[in-house]
């Protein structure tokens, strides 16, 4: 059953966008490192918004020899364990390693910058949903099954994401102006 409210409407994130895994080169291989593929571990997920360069890189060997796949401009990365919650959106492909369960946006049902500004609420639900003994970790299928209330039409979802977009870059401004104010 849906629930409709004013224009907006309760959608599972599956219905919206690709969930997407990420895997891990084995280390010991020297041939599937130092490459040009940007690889991402969760702990290079801080308070930016965008991601542009990841730490390590992987070469196309070790992206074919693992479980990682690239993940196409505009991707929400969220960290799913270890952390759950994190998120960043690319600027350009790359891939993460498991710690990772990325929104991969279908460009016509959700807009990037949207479901990044529901980063509070996504981290809330992987940690309720969340499971495991050693480190509570969201898996794919859960992330799928989130249900959220969303706008019907894209456009007013971007006119949201660009809204808050606004006020995060009006916040890094003033951020960046008290530092060097010090």
């Amino acid at each position: 059953m849906r629930i409709k409210i004013d224009g907006w409407e309760q959608r599972k994130l599956g219905e919206l966008a690709e969930i997407v895994g990420g895997g891990t080169p084995s280390t010991g291989i020297d041939s599937y490192w130092d490459g040009d593929i940007d690889w991402y571990a969760p702990a290079e997920i801080g308070e930016q918004i965008y991601l542009e360069s990841s730490q390590r890189k992987i070469t196309e060997e070790g992206l074919n020899k693992s479980s990682a796949k690239i993940l196409p401009i505009g991707t929400v990365l969220f960290t799913s364990r270890a952390g759950i919650g994190k998120t960043a959106i690319l600027l350009k492909e790359g891939c993460t390693n498991q710690g990772f369960q990325s929104i991969v946006p279908n460009k016509e049902k959700l807009d990037s910058y949207f479901i990044f500004t529901r980063s509070e609420e996504l981290k809330r639900y992987g940690e309720t949903v969340g499971a495991g003994s050693t480190f509570v970790e969201v898996s794919g299928k859960q992330m799928a099954n989130m249900e959220l209330m969303m706008p019907k039409t894209m456009l007013e979802q971007q006119q949201i994401g660009e809204y808050f977009q606004s006020l995060d870059h009006l916040i890094t401004l003033h951020q960046r102006k008290c530092m060097t104010n010090r």
